[in-house]
């Protein structure tokens, strides 16, 4: 009798996955989606993660923090930004949340202040 049920539901949900569906799409989605396609390839840059690793307001220490993260991580860019009156000191170029945090637990042994930051950049800085 089991054998007999098991062979019956193979049988129904092979009549299941054999079923075709139509969807039809408003001219107005295709439309937009299509405008949403094209401004996404008009734009120059995307969001991901960067990992700050140094604040101050004097660009020489900032100079000098960067040099020693160079030497400590030579595999991860590092750059700084400027908003009056800091420079922040960032690292590395992240697509999702999951790979920063895994270079940011690296990181914490000689910076222990340093913590995730939302950037814009350039599709081919980010790190692989």
């Amino acid at each position: 009798m089991k054998y007999l049920l098991i062979i019956g539901l193979c049988f129904l949900s092979l009549s299941i996955w054999a079923q075709d569906i139509n969807v039809t799409e408003d001219p107005m989605v295709t439309q937009l989606m299509n405008k949403h396609i094209e401004l996404n390839r008009l734009t120059e840059t995307v969001e991901g993660w960067r990992i700050q690793i140094y604040s101050t307001t004097d660009r020489n220490k900032l100079e000098n923090a960067r040099g020693l993260f160079k030497s400590r991580y030579p595999a991860i860019p590092v750059d700084w930004v400027h908003a009056s009156p800091w420079y922040r000191l960032r690292a590395g170029a992240y697509a999702n949340k999951l790979e920063a945090t895994y270079a940011l637990n690296q990181l914490k042994q000689y910076y222990g202040e340093a913590y995730l930051a939302k950037d814009r950049f350039k599709p081919e800085e980010l790190l692989k």
